[in-house]
């Protein structure tokens, strides 16, 4: 079993020609509202793979509570661990320019009374993987961390976004994923990607894995420091393939693929999730990940 510890949101999208700058003011003709949140996000992508996935986490009792509970259910996903409070759901307004390249604000709402205690001792054991982000409270992804590695559960932790957690933390974790950028903050120096991956994975015995956009992603575990190239396309959306990444990685563990083989199946479906509008896009499935991984050589390792 997959658990998804994380964030539940209601995106609203604002296509633009161009990104606004500071103090500027920018139009368009209309929005779009899409499920998210980067918890939300994941556990649709991994449930894309067949597994059995369940969602932890919280909405609000406003409008947008019941369409992004529906939007998990239609992908299914598990939502008996979705409570709701009485207070917003999170929203999140992302801004995408004619590139595919975006801005995004998120008011969090609901997500901030997310508690660990949501997930029973029952649903910790050696076959659950544990996936997480950093749009939910520390002090609770924290507790859930020592929960989980007590209980014998494999953690996938996607540091996003690259808020301050302590090492005893990392170091109970077995995947760390990051993107560039939020290496940047966890290493707190400027340095590759390959540099980021191989100190991480020395300071807190995690496998490391840095992802790059279009230039694929890199891994440093136990055998080394690998690369895998990303899809040759042209994106239409990026926001959600970061969270695909994750959930499609979490899903090739649960059904026992290597991190290796993962990283591939990751890259390939975090370049489909490009070609479609929203986070959670009806365009990755499994049929479709396997479709393309052809296109992608297998990861080379890094002298």
């Amino acid at each position: 079993m997959i658990l998804v510890f994380g964030s539940l949101n209601a995106d609203l999208f604002f296509n633009v020609n161009n990104l606004p700058k500071k103090g500027e003011t920018v139009l368009c003709s209309e929005y779009k509202f899409q499920p998210g949140g980067k918890g939300a996000n994941q556990a649709v992508a991994a449930a894309s793979l067949g597994g059995h996935v369940e969602m932890i986490g919280s909405v609000g009792n406003d409008i947008f509570a019941k369409p992004v509970i529906d939007a998990l259910q239609n992908s299914n996903v598990g939502v008996s661990g979705v409570i709701q409070r009485q207070v917003n759901t999170g929203i999140a307004c992302v801004m995408v320019e004619n590139q595919g390249e975006n801005q995004i604000v998120v008011a969090s709402g609901a997500n901030l009374k997310t508690t660990s205690d949501q997930i029973s001792d029952t649903q910790l054991n050696e076959d659950t993987i544990l996936v997480l982000q950093m749009e939910v409270p520390i002090a609770e992804i924290r507790k859930i961390i020592f929960r989980a590695r007590k209980a014998g559960c494999r953690i996938v932790l996607n540091l996003a976004p690259a808020l301050k957690v302590d090492d005893d933390v990392l170091k109970l974790c077995d995947y760390l994923i990051l993107n560039a950028g939020e290496a940047k903050v966890l290493a707190g120096k400027k340095g590759s990607a390959e540099n980021y991956a191989r100190e991480f994975f020395e300071k807190y015995d995690v496998e490391a894995i840095i992802t790059l956009g279009e230039q694929g992603a890199v891994l440093a575990n136990g055998s080394g420091v690998y690369r895998t190239k990303a899809l040759d396309l042209k994106p239409l959306d990026t926001v959600g393939a970061g969270d695909a990444f994750v959930g499609v990685f979490a899903a090739c563990l649960s059904i026992g693929k290597s991190s290796l083989s993962a990283l591939s199946y990751a890259s390939v479906a975090g370049g489909i999730t490009c070609l479609a509008e929203g986070a959670q896009t009806s365009l990755l499935s499994s049929q479709e990940i396997e479709r393309n991984m052809k296109r992608l050589s297998i990861p080379e390792i890094i002298k």
